[in-house]
């Protein structure tokens, strides 16, 4: 199994911008410094606590400070931006990253930007697929591209200078483009088959039950299976919420308390789900009545805490009940106590990981 890194983070809202933004970077460092394969952020333009407005600005913000780690975006909500200033950025951020880039995509989940951006009644899913078929097309064509679609166009046709290179989109450095991934929220999903037909890899989300978790390899065998691809399960990234202290009174506090920043990150996603109908990713059965699902059962069933060695059971435990899946993405939350946030994932990588890897090598 190898480890990465993926925050959308949640902070408190009275918490000092500037405070979260360098806390938020300097966990990208840490997961640098420590090995993790690669890590990802996400963004929202309308939310006081997820507050990384734009994920690919804060990743260009890490590009000369890490040294091995790929970063990905977690994701670009493609129905809030043009396809050729996605195509562009992505680009440019790419060759900034010689190459270090995983470009993460999603027709995005909230409500408030889908709003502010006009989208909110819009199909949203259709104007995902139709961004990134259009990012797609303007990296492997020339122009004048001239793509012509239902939400936007694309084109040069009037103003294109090809000797001095007026008219030009931007080609990412690795071809023909960055691995793409896509998150998966929803439980048997059937955007995981299609991502898999296409060559992408899937992300199961940190805030899913562990039976939706393990929906999601069938569906992306099925995507495989189509276009007669080996689905490999290295390719199966699984995020989760883990805390891990030295001491099993230190990490029950700091996970379960009231005022826990793991308890916090879980209200503000219980929250928005339930005003949005989507409870349905918090209940461990279909038919669950809503009343059953509380923030207690949810912190229950999605955290996972203890000192190294419990950890590693939890977590091998989890890996037997959703299947084998090749990355661990460790969650990341608000640093409420800085040094336990760095000793969290440091206990992580050094203790937790390679415990998890040798009983997976014990029991082949």
């Amino acid at each position: 199994m190898k480890l990465g890194f993926f925050t959308m983070p949640i902070h408190p809202l009275d918490k000092d911008w500037r405070q979260s933004l360098r806390e938020d970077r300097e966990a990208f460092l840490l997961a640098d410094e420590l090995g993790f394969t690669e890590a990802y952020v996400g963004e929202h333009v309308t939310d006081k606590a997820e507050n990384i407005t734009s994920s690919i600005a804060f990743i260009a913000w890490l590009a000369a400070a890490t040294r091995q780690i790929k970063l990905g975006t977690g994701t670009i909500n493609m129905p809030n931006t043009h396809p050729a200033a996605v195509a562009a950025s992505v680009a440019m951020l790419d060759h900034m990253l010689d190459g270090r880039f995983i470009l993460g995509i999603s027709p995005g989940g909230l409500l408030s930007d889908a709003e502010v951006f006009g989208n909110l009644d819009a199909d949203r899913n259709a104007m995902f697929l139709e961004a990134i078929n259009q990012v797609l097309d303007i990296w492997a064509g020339k122009p004048p591209y001239d793509l012509r679609g239902r939400y936007w166009n694309v084109s040069v046709q009037r103003t294109l200078i090809e000797d001095i290179g007026q008219g030009f989109v931007a080609r990412p450095l690795q071809t023909p483009h960055p691995p793409i991934v896509v998150t998966a929220v929803a439980p048997f999903s059937k955007g995981v088959t299609e991502a898999a037909a296409r060559g992408w890899d899937p992300i199961s989300a940190n805030f899913l039950m562990p039976a939706w978790v393990k929906s999601h390899w069938p569906k992306y065998v099925e995507g495989c299976e189509r276009v007669n691809r080996v689905a490999d399960p290295a390719n199966w990234r699984v995020a989760k919420s883990v805390f891990v202290a030295n001491d099993t009174a230190t990490a029950k506090a700091y996970a379960t308390s009231p005022d826990s920043p793991y308890v916090y990150y879980y209200h503000q996603l219980f929250t928005k789900l339930k005003r949005g109908g989507r409870l349905e990713l918090f209940k461990t059965r279909r038919d669950q009545p809503d009343s059953e699902v509380t923030l207690e059962s949810i912190c229950e069933k999605l955290i996972i805490y203890g000192t190294p060695e419990n950890v590693a059971d939890q977590l091998l435990a989890f890996q037997e009940e959703t299947g084998t899946f090749g990355t661990l993405l460790y969650a990341g939350k608000d640093w409420k106590d800085r040094e336990l946030g760095r000793q969290s994932m440091i206990l992580m990588a050094e203790k937790v990981l390679p415990q998890i890897n040798a009983a997976a090598g014990s029991s082949v």
